[in-house]
């Protein structure tokens, strides 16, 4: 479980092909707290740490992985947003984030608005509008976000200073592609309301 908060920003060190996927090594300040087994969210994907070694690790992606998001497009050195997940106890801030990417966004415009500060418009395709309200969250390539516009075909996100330089935001352009989790309560309200209907979730037709 993760929150959506981007602790470090990792850097692709060697890339591995092999029979179940690919293998990434990845360069992060945070090695040496590390344990194999440990959860990591890499730009919003969850892997597990297979290997340390000296200031790098090693996780392991399968080809579902590699073909549901950017994760295979990724080459050496390569910049990601890493975040360790959660500790039992800790201060939660953004969102309940679990590292299971639903789809891949393209970023159709950035907008600066004044300093380093930006509105992200991204493509949001029919099947995964139900997903996205104004003003709630939503997980773009590990980021914790609300939503600040909405309309047909599209939505954006206002991106503050602090975020832009300290996450993988500022390398993106238009065109990118982004990997991108929906809030987990709007998906199973959506899930609950199309099989039983509006009026079980408190809703009036």
């Amino acid at each position: 479980m993760f929150s959506g908060i981007v602790e470090a920003i990792g850097t692709i060190q060697a890339i591995e092909t092999v029979a179940a996927g690919r293998r990434f090594w990845i360069q992060a300040p945070f090695v040496e707290a590390l344990s194999l087994g440990s959860s990591i969210a890499h730009n919003g994907i969850c892997l597990s740490v297979i290997a340390i070694k000296h200031r790098f690790y090693c996780v392991e992606a399968v080809p579902e992985t590699l073909a549901r998001t950017t994760l295979g497009s990724l080459d050496l050195g390569d910049a990601v947003n890493l975040e360790r997940a959660l500790a039992v106890g800790a201060r939660w801030e953004g969102h309940i984030v679990q590292g299971h990417i639903d789809t891949t966004l393209e970023v159709l415009e950035i907008h600066r608005t004044g300093g380093d500060s930006y509105y992200f418009t991204f493509s949001l395709p029919e099947e995964w509008a139900p997903y996205v309200v104004e003003k709630g969250s939503i997980a773009i390539d590990g980021v914790s976000l609300t939503v600040a516009g909405l309309e047909k075909g599209a939505f954006r996100v206002a991106i503050i200073p602090w975020t832009y330089h300290h996450t993988t935001f500022s390398r993106l352009k238009r065109g990118s592609r982004v990997n991108v989790e929906f809030d987990i309560m709007a998906k199973y309200l959506w899930h609950w309301a199309q099989r039983y209907g509006l009026h079980h979730v408190g809703f009036s037709s």
